[in-house]
């Protein structure tokens, strides 16, 4: 492929006229003539720290993979990029907002384009130098055909996933990447002077880790010394443009950073001092209360015009602000919700920002989003088939930021009566809706909360109780649950849904792909077997379907990584399982085959945490709601005969709190959850889950706890990091999978790569306890891929069983 700039294309707006720098010939086409003659009075103080950038329709998502599937340019992936671009600026400066952001649209991720800005691209990847294109990048983000991709693990508590850096001492730090600079350029050229959007330097470094071969040990920090000049080219270059702002995201400052981690970002900013003169800068941060300590280190830092604060998690901030506020700074408040739908309480956020107000001083207050808006759904403007009501409650991205620009306008005086009325109207709606509200669930779940929800035996017993029944060899093989979902098996959902055929025409079809999975898995002779899933759009979309107090988007896609995005569903009201979800496929499919196959169920920490969940009670509240209905699930699938069933708590670790001081309520009442869906079967009863793509090491007391019969965890992309925890002495009795490789790559992993990560976890976990599968399900990898892939994967196992059986 040829080098290709990861830059955007270079615009001129009147036309409008692209040339792209990935070829000598220019592209030309016309966008929509954009007008910047705002109605706006005069530009308020508001602020958005960042926006989806899938588009309102996945522009990016399908344009993404028609290029990676060979069957489009990379000019056209550019084009397609630069009018999503453009229609974000052009939407956020019509909304009259001041601090519009840019840098923050990314073809994978903003971490990976720091990484590519930084020169940081691992050696495995032959990069030479020079600017970073899209064959290194994406080499990166996904493997290629001879190495495997950058670990991916989820951003802070969010189901949003980064590409982690991997660092040691000897990386060499250069600026390979402009991306920002023209970006910049891109909005300026339309008439949009933006607030360029900078992963800070000490965050990069926190969220990095020592690359393989590299001393665990090794301090990240410090390399700080060794990526600031690269920043300060970055700083000077944003200068030498026209910049007024930049913004550094520094996430990590609102976890528990101990007193060395503090002075390396004084440190670090302090270098930066000189190069940041002249420029107004902004340090946001997001997610959580800022601790005390941290406040006083920040609010202290010179080189820094304004700080932003995520006032919706981080609500004792207003404690610390109240209690002192550097005089002359800016306070760019987060009161619009980043991370949930839910319209704003408008007279209740001016409230807050008057008081505000009152202690930093008038026109200090910039309002803002909670965090980047890449959290939400984009436009509910596509939601045509919401129900009404419930639409008056919410607000998208698009929505919010009109909410931004309208506290904005009413703090400075001109507030929009209209407006505030119709919001606070809706406010009272949702209050008193009778869909919201079920007594009957409201006191089951409330009966939970003093009581312990365990099965009668231990797991050592029960998994020989198992064993006869289910008579498996060693080194048993299964596999997550999904299988391929193919544009046929699309095709058939969507036309049975828009009732374009009848049920048992859809129901014939699922039979028949449900039967073509389980004889693929009979003849790779896989042990346990699973339905594949072909009737789920999704794991908690489809659950959430089938139970009461959900409702669902059309569009309200978020973006998870790269290309792939999730439809999460809206909990408004309280929960509970009108009719059994699953036990008419799973006895279908069990119906098939003498082996064991796996019933399969989300559980309800992930179906929480995977979801936009209602603001009007604790979460832990509708957690132990969305239990008793899985409960009743698992127990009509064991009536059933399913002797296997699999709740997978994917998103278990994804909802620790960041603070340290919050996170053991949070693991007892979601470990709790977990418990009450399972306590009520017998011995014989084979109880799974599944996790992946976060780092177990710091929670693995709370998964022994869970009391899972067989855990299948993510291991593959983070080179056994998983394992540590039992070499250091963590004993676990009961099943376990470590993934031996990576389905989020198209890469097919050999017998013997496989047979050599088994033997690592042979080297640390006993054999009898050991499962073999692949890290996650298979719904977004083709069959091409996943045959020769479980293939290489049985063959392993049976290579390990004969090794074994010949050691005896």
């Amino acid at each position: 492929m040829s080098h290709i700039s990861l830059q955007p294309l270079s615009s001129s707006i009147r036309g409008v006229s692209i040339s792209i720098s990935a070829s000598k010939t220019s592209l030309s086409f016309s966008f929509l003539r954009f007008s910047f003659r705002s109605t706006r009075i005069r530009a308020m103080a508001s602020h958005v720290i960042g926006y989806p950038r899938m588009g309102p329709k996945r522009e990016l998502k399908f344009a993404l993979e028609s290029f990676w599937d060979g069957k489009s340019s990379a000019e056209e992936l550019q084009k397609v990029a630069a009018e999503l671009r453009a229609s974000i600026w052009k939407q956020m400066a019509d909304a009259g907002i001041k601090y519009i952001p840019s840098n923050t649209f990314s073809y994978y991720d903003q971490v990976l384009d720091t990484t590519a800005m930084l020169g940081a691209v691992p050696p495995r990847y032959s990069w030479n130098g020079g600017e970073i294109g899209f064959d290194v990048y994406f080499s990166m983000a996904r493997g290629n055909a001879s190495v495997p991709a950058m670990e991916m693990t989820k951003w802070f508590d969010t189901n949003y996933h980064y590409i982690v850096p991997e660092l040691g001492p000897d990386v060499k730090f250069s600026y390979a990447s402009h991306k920002v600079i023209e970006e910049y350029k891109e909005a300026k050229a339309m008439g949009v002077d933006t607030v360029p959007v900078l992963v800070g330097p000490v965050s990069y470094l926190l969220l990095s880790k020592p690359a393989k071969g590299v001393a665990k040990s090794f301090s990240l920090l410090s390399l700080i010394d060794k990526i600031i000049p690269v920043y300060k080219q970055v700083v000077a270059e944003l200068k030498a443009v026209g910049a007024t702002w930049i913004q550094f995201d520094e996430p990590t400052l609102v976890k528990d950073l101990d007193s060395h981690q503090l002075q390396t970002f004084t440190h670090a900013y302090s270098e930066l001092e000189s190069s940041l003169s002249g420029l107004n800068v902004l340090i946001e941060t997001y997610f959580a209360d800022v601790p005390a300590e941290t406040y006083k280190t920040i609010t202290s830092l010179k080189a820094v015009t304004g700080f932003g604060f995520d006032l919706v998690r981080g609500t004792k901030t207003l404690d610390l602000i109240k209690g002192g506020f550097p005089s002359g700074k800016y306070l760019f408040a987060g009161v619009v919700d980043g991370r949930n739908i839910w319209a704003n309480d408008l007279a209740s956020s001016l409230t807050n920002l008057q008081t505000l107000e009152s202690i930093v001083g008038k026109d200090k207050v910039v309002v803002s989003t909670s965090c980047s808006l890449l959290h939400t759904a984009v436009d509910l403007v596509n939601e045509t088939k919401l129900d009404t009501e419930i639409k008056s409650w919410l607000a998208f991205a698009a929505q919010k930021v009109v909410e931004v620009n309208a506290l904005a306008k009413a703090l400075s005086g001109q507030k929009d009566e209209a407006y505030f009325s119709a919001n606070a109207a809706a406010q009272a709606s949702r209050k008193s809706s009778p869909r919201v509200t079920n007594e009957a669930v409201q006191k089951a779940a409330a009966a939970l909360k003093g009581s312990d929800h365990r099965r009668a035996t231990n797991v050592s017993a029960r998994l020989d109780a198992q064993q006869k029944k289910l008579n498996l060899p060693i080194l048993p093989t299964t596999t997550i649950g999904s299988f391929p979902q193919t544009m046929d098996l699309r095709r058939v959902r969507r036309e049975y849904k828009a009732k374009k055929i009848s049920e048992d025409v859809y129901v014939m079809a699922m039979k028949e792909e449900i039967n073509k999975v389980v004889k693929l898995q009979e003849e790779l002779d896989i042990d346990v077997l699973v339905h594949g899933e072909p009737e789920r759009n999704d794991m908690v979309e489809y659950f959430g379907e089938q139970l009461s107090g959900f409702a669902f988007t059309v569009n309200g896609w978020v973006q998870s990584y790269g290309s792939r995005c999730v439809k999460p569903p809206i909990i408004y009201g309280d929960v509970s399982r009108p009719k059994a979800m699953t036990v008419f496929w799973s006895s279908m499919a069990q119906n098939m085959t003498k082996r064991p196959m796996k019933g399969m169920l989300t559980g309800p920490v992930t179906i929480l945490n995977w979801s936009f969940v209602r603001n009007d009670q604790p979460r832990f509240e509708t957690c132990y709601q969305i239990a008793l209905a899985i409960k009743d699930e698992v127990e009509d699938l064991e009536k059933a005969g399913i002797n296997v069933i699999q709740i997978d708590e994917a998103a278990l670790r994804e909802g620790l709190p960041l603070r340290k001081s919050e996170q053991d309520f949070y693991l007892k009442w979601a470990v709790h959850s977990f418990r009450i869906t399972n306590c009520g079967v017998q011995d014989t009863t084979q109880i799974h889950t599944h996790m992946c793509y976060s780092n177990f090491n710091d929670i693995i007391h709370s998964i022994i706890d869970m009391d899972a019969d067989v855990i299948t965890i993510e291991n593959s992309r983070s080179d056994e990091k998983l394992l540590s925890v039992f070499r250091e002495g963590v004993k676990y009795g009961a099943g376990i999978g470590p993934g031996v490789y990576d389905i989020h790559s198209p890469r097919i992993p050999s017998t013997e790569e496989i047979a050599d990560r088994i033997n690592k976890m042979l080297a640390v976990l006993e054999s009898n306890i050991l499962w073999v599968n692949p890290d996650c399900g298979l719904k977004t990898r083709k069959y091409t891929e996943v045959k020769p892939a479980l293939s290489n994967m049985v063959a392993a196992a049976k290579l390990l069983r004969s090794q074994l059986a010949s050691a005896k």
